[in-house]
């Protein structure tokens, strides 16, 4: 008799579990909103306003030394010599369409914890033409699109959306790190994705480059120092940086093509070599 009674009940709490697994995913839930640290991601220097900088006054000028542009002692005076450097920046703020809140918790009601990513990305067209499509209002959920951040060839800074907020920069996508398989579903339509905790930076496509080939001619110098400059402002690891082709899920996506990985991180712990001094 136990036994039956035990049977029964065990079978009730299995079609009851059953029934909200169900329930949840018919009617997922609507994400709670998530107040994030923002103080570890790259700050706006300025108010929420348009308005565009001029590059500071260049510091004089030294007497070049003659260096072995092959030896590391090279890399290590240059990535000095680009701490130096502080980019031009602007302020292009998307259209609201284009981008949305970060959550705590995923439709199902899963609270997330996700420490923040950056992903690198390019333009494939112009800055303007992006910076275009940002601000056009969107109202198909699938069509919304937008960086948080976009960095000119010339070396120019443009914010697009807050860091505290969700840009719509990697559809189906996953991140792989150290804690496995990471990736949040945020819309009942929509494939998951890295968005909810990725701060999501462009480089603006040089003129050969306005293509699908696999590779092109690279980004410019300006563009590798603003955006070193950019990251070290943030307190992001290196083994949090990726790219949109490693999260990517789609099977499209391989940028930024011609992306120098091992020059990047050079400049960028120069950077942050001297913030730490400081």
């Amino acid at each position: 008799m136990e036994i039956r009674v035990w049977k029964t009940r065990a079978l009730l709490i299995f079609v009851l579990s059953l029934c909200v697994a169900v329930a949840l995913a018919l009617f997922p839930q609507t994400p709670e909103l998530q107040q994030i640290d923002a103080s570890v991601l790259p700050a706006v220097p300025v108010s929420y306003e348009e308005t565009v900088v001029p590059a500071p006054e260049a510091p004089q000028q030294q007497k070049p030394q003659k260096v072995d542009n092959s030896s590391q002692e090279s890399r290590v005076a240059n990535a000095t010599t680009a701490t130096r450097y502080k980019p031009r920046y602007q302020i292009a703020w998307a259209h609201p369409l284009n981008y949305g809140d970060r959550f705590a918790t995923d439709i199902y009601g899963k609270p997330v914890y996700n420490q923040p990513i950056i992903v690198l990305h390019e333009t494939v067209y112009s800055a303007a033409s992006a910076i275009n499509t940002f601000r056009t209002p969107h109202q198909q959920d699938d069509k919304q699109v937008s960086y948080h951040t976009l960095i000119g060839l010339d070396g120019t800074v443009i914010y697009i959306v807050p860091p505290e907020k969700r840009a719509f920069g990697a559809a189906n996508s996953v991140f792989i790190g150290s804690n496995g398989a990471e990736t949040v579903k945020t819309h009942p339509n929509l494939a998951s994705s890295v968005n909810n905790f990725a701060y999501h930076v462009s480089l603006e496509t040089p003129v050969d480059g306005r293509d699908r080939d696999r590779r092109h001619s690279g980004y410019t110098q300006a563009q590798y120092k603003s955006l070193a400059w950019l990251i070290a402002q943030s307190k992001v690891p290196d083994a949090r940086i990726t790219t949109h082709k490693a999260v990517d899920r789609s099977g499209s996506r391989s940028d930024p093509r011609s992306f120098d990985r091992r020059k990047f991180l050079s400049l960028l712990h120069a950077y942050r070599g001297i913030s730490r001094k400081s």
